[in-house]
């Protein structure tokens, strides 16, 4: 809503220019929200035009005012010269007030094409640790932004199942005789198992050089699909996803498609892109020097790689064997639809909402299967900071085949590490020495099995949900509390991944993210949860709550007052959600929209303890702020969907 009022004032803005000065296609920069007292919305380009005109920005200020229609756009109020030069425009706050009311925010009508979003991908060889949960909420949440957005959003998490990481698993359980019945019968969770396997054996391997020979074959016959190895790989491989999925479906996370690697092998896609990259010379074969034999991709020329002292990447080695970025460029080229090959598809699994989960598969079904994946015009690749050097050459392999616009619009969604604090690893079970537990955070490495298993954070986390919920409500049945502790945890987890700065290190505190107070998700839950109480409050007083009562109010949002300033307050913050969620995504800074979600939930509670509802004895006035607080609390439930944070019941 507040970005359509944007337009017009914009596009009357243009119009008024082109008037006074004759000046066309000016850039205007967005508006700032001002402080309250100042307006509503603030224009400072009369700066820089300035500089143009060579004229005192007061003066254009004043004039441009004395110019512009106000009949334009009737949503605005009134229109001021402020300051040195600013604009400020003032809403007609209770037009505004009835519209959002008749219709609450939606997704944008706007259809803004296909946008194919890859995340989570974890090696299926072992249980799911605490840094994979910030790429599953960074990327669950951007899927959410821009489905909101109006783009038709693909969700896809990349099975890396030829890799060495799986393969050292496959040696591990060869070297323990286990089959996958064994594995079946091992007491505990799989993936727990497997942890430590995959630790111990990279171990030996290291230990024991001559051995690795076994992870050599072990990967030929991956990559070859040799059997027994292959199937037996894709059966452990088949068993942990299904860990994996259990895992995110805790955080509410869900994809669509399962690309797996052998599948990318399997169906030459790799051999396509090589062929592609040779006719168009985008790879040589040098006779000599440290890479002969090999097949490069030179960066010499891009400006990316202009710095580097040997800027010639290997694609393929001298052995024939492609390298993960060739296999890259192949499923990139695969997303853009730029391919000309696509997967097979088979039924993965039912979802909980009763959708079908895809894998990619090599073998084509008795029923034709046509899931519509792929061709997509924008790809964000969810993968952390340091595959950022990768991701480039990505993109360089894409603009060597002359696709410089998918080359643009393939995108690297990186993240810094998640550490924790040491106050939290020693919670979590960690032991720590003394030199670990004085400093401010604790790392992780899975090859040494040293880590936090996602699923024992998340059951600490409800654990101490539990414990703070229980005394207030010591009559709940124990499915219930499960239910809103889980619900809690939810949100803890999720807002603290997704609030800091992506270029930022976290350092994941049980305590700070689980508390009620300041900058934390259950905050947020908290403000929705006492919303929602008042309602039921209401309709168990029998006080009339339906729209006809309560929009007749909202005329008096236009006089000036105290209240009326922080009710208007609260409904800014409201619409401004489509044009924050629209910054958010040219920025690709998500923790933007978490503070908005937080301001507009600080907002609501300050003017709940401020203006009671329940207990207001004039009528009119009790009405007005049942109003604002039912704006609220469907403008909330809007935002936190768009975060993934679930709404208890209780709190």
């Amino acid at each position: 809503m507040i970005r359509n009022i944007q337009r017009k004032i914009e596009a009357t803005l243009r119009t008024t220019l082109k008037k006074l000065y004759g000046i066309e296609d000016f850039a205007l920069p967005d508006a700032s929200y001002p402080d309250s007292k100042l307006g509503d919305l603030s224009y400072s380009f009369v700066f820089q035009l300035a500089k143009t005109l060579k004229k005192n920005p007061r003066v254009i200020a004043d004039q441009i005012v004395k110019a512009f229609p106000l009949n334009t756009v009737p949503e605005a109020g009134r229109l001021e010269a402020a300051g040195n030069g600013y604009l400020n425009f003032w809403l007609d706050r209770a037009r505004i007030a009835k519209a959002l009311f008749t219709h609450p925010l939606v997704s944008s009508e706007t259809k803004r094409g296909k946008a194919n979003v890859e995340h989570t991908s974890i090696n299926p060889n072992k249980a799911a640790h605490v840094g994979h949960l910030r790429n599953a909420c960074l990327g669950d949440t951007l899927v959410r932004l821009l489905g909101f957005h109006g783009y038709r959003v693909e969700i896809q998490n990349y099975i890396d199942d030829t890799g060495v990481q799986l393969a050292d698993v496959v040696v591990g359980l060869h070297r323990q005789g286990k089959t996958l019945e064994d594995l079946q019968r091992i007491p505990g969770k799989i993936d727990y198992y497997l942890w430590d396997l995959y630790a111990e054996t990279h171990h030996w391997l290291d230990e024991h050089k001559e051995n690795r020979v076994l992870r050599e074959q072990a990967l030929k016959a991956m990559e070859e699909r040799l059997d027994p190895i292959f199937s037996f790989s894709q059966e452990i491989a088949d068993i942990v996803i299904r860990c994996h999925l259990k895992t995110m479906r805790r955080l509410h996370i869900e994809y669509e498609l399962l690309a797996r690697e052998s599948d990318i092998i399997g169906l030459h896609f790799w051999q396509r892109t090589f062929e592609l990259l040779k006719e168009r010379g985008a790879i040589v074969k040098p006779e000599e020097g440290k890479n002969a034999g090999c097949w490069i991709m030179s960066l010499a020329g891009s400006e990316e790689f202009e710095d580097m002292e040997n800027p010639d990447k290997v694609i393929v080695r001298s052995n024939g064997t492609v390298t993960y970025v060739g296999k890259d460029i192949a499923y990139q080229l695969w997303k853009f639809g730029l391919l000309g090959l696509d997967f097979y598809y088979r039924p993965f699994e039912r979802k909980p909402d009763g959708s079908i989960l895809w894998s990619t598969s090599t073998t084509p079904s008795a029923i034709p299967i046509d899931p519509g994946f792929g061709g997509a015009d924008l790809v964000f690749n969810v993968i952390d900071q340091r595959q950022s050097y990768l991701q480039k050459i990505v993109a360089e392999g894409l603009r060597a085949l002359g696709h410089h616009e998918q080359a643009k619009n393939s995108i690297h969604f990186s993240y810094e590490m998640v550490t924790l604090s040491p106050a939290t690893a020693k919670e979590l079970g960690f032991e720590l020495s003394q030199q670990e537990s004085q400093k401010s955070f604790v790392e992780m490495s899975g090859r040494k099995g040293i880590g936090v298993k996602a699923d024992d954070l998340i059951d600490r986390l409800e654990e101490t949900a539990r414990e703070r919920i229980q005394p207030l409500y010591p009559d709940l049945d124990p499915r219930n509390l499960a239910s809103l502790a889980s619900d809690i945890a939810a949100g803890a987890l999720r807002y603290f991944m997704i609030k800091y700065t992506r270029n930022t290190i976290i350092t994941f505190d049980l305590e700070e993210a689980l508390s009620f107070e300041g900058e934390t998700g259950p905050y947020l839950q908290y403000a929705m949860v006492r919303a929602r109480s008042i309602f039921a409050k209401l309709e168990l007083s029998g006080f009339e709550t339906s729209d006809a009562n309560l929009l007749e109010v909202l005329d008096r949002l236009s006089e000036n007052s105290a209240e009326n300033a922080d009710s208007w307050a609260i409904i800014q913050e409201v619409i401004r959600t489509p044009d924050i969620v629209e910054r958010t995504l040219r920025s690709l800074e998500l923790s933007f929209f978490a503070k908005h979600v937080f301001q507009l939930a600080q907002l609501f509670n300050n003017y709940y303890h401020k203006y009671p509802v329940l207990h207001e004895a004039d009528e009119y006035r009790k009405r007005l702020r049942i109003a604002v607080v039912k704006m609220f609390m469907v403008g909330m439930q809007v935002n936190l969907d768009l975060l993934g944070i679930p709404v208890p019941s209780r709190m």
